[in-house]
């Protein structure tokens, strides 16, 4: 019985220290070593690919750098030159229209306009010399009114257009005393943007005393034009009247074409 439980205790450990070694294969342990070879490589193709990607990213942000050195930002650039030549696009303009002049004329005016002392003005009545006041006719004095509203128009727009010359030809030599100045190609372009539209409304300006010119020489045109239909007119009333006249008088007045015949007593 003794025997019998030694050998199986016997047994018991060989079994327990047959599983305490470990097998050694080669095969597998060269496919791990495979495995792991390739994974470490393309861990490592995976850093490089970033690093590639960093470095192209730093290219990159050094080229736009070096661009926004040359040509500067856009944004960043301020031109006091700008709102100045907002505010006078932005104006109204302060000529008036031909209709508009004819509709608001006012024969009263054309009385007493003495053109800021450079005429004698008529005034609204008169007296005879029995001392009688006579009220002057308003409608004669129409195309005379119209003439002197123009005239009045084209005083303002180009005593306006004058100080805004001055203005403008000012911010045009500040403009380009800056475009002289400029270090990047944002800056120039901003500038010549500004000089471009400086110029245009300078050049407006001239636009706005042609037009009052115009208007002005139009309205004295068509009083010239009125002035010889009423002519006209008048000339023929005249000739009708007359012709009328001469025909009453010879029918009133008969010429005797028989001989007289005196009596003999």
């Amino acid at each position: 019985m003794k025997k019998h439980i030694a050998l199986i205790l016997t047994v018991a450990c060989l079994a327990t220290s047959a599983r305490a070694f470990t097998v050694f294969d080669p095969t597998v342990n060269a496919t791990i070593t495979l495995q792991t070879a390739q994974e470490i490589a393309k861990f490592v193709e995976m850093i490089n690919n970033q690093v590639q990607q960093i470095n192209t990213l730093t290219a990159q942000l050094d080229e736009f750098k070096h661009y926004e050195s040359l040509f500067g930002d856009p944004k960043a650039i301020l031109l006091p030159t700008v709102q100045p030549l907002i505010g006078d696009l932005r104006q109204t303009e302060l000529g008036q229209t031909l209709l508009t002049l004819e509709a608001t004329i006012n024969t009263t005016d054309a009385m007493t306009y003495d053109g800021n002392g450079l005429f004698a003005g008529i005034g609204t009545t008169f007296s005879t010399p029995n001392g009688q006041t006579i009220t002057r006719p308003t409608d004669p004095y129409k195309p005379v009114a119209a003439v002197q509203q123009t005239t009045d128009n084209y005083l303002a727009v180009s005593t306006n257009a004058a100080a805004r010359r001055v203005a403008l030809k000012d911010e045009i030599a500040t403009t380009t005393q800056q475009l002289k100045a400029a270090t990047t190609d944002a800056e120039v372009q901003k500038l010549q943007g500004v000089l471009t539209g400086l110029s245009a409304a300078l050049n407006n300006t001239d636009y706005e005393i042609n037009q009052a010119t115009t208007a002005a020489l139009v309205q004295d045109i068509a009083n010239r034009n009125d002035a010889q239909r009423q002519t006209e007119a008048k000339r023929e009333q005249q000739h009708a009247e007359f012709t009328e006249a001469t025909q009453k008088y010879g029918q009133t007045f008969r010429l005797m074409n028989a001989p007289t015949a005196f009596r003999v007593q």
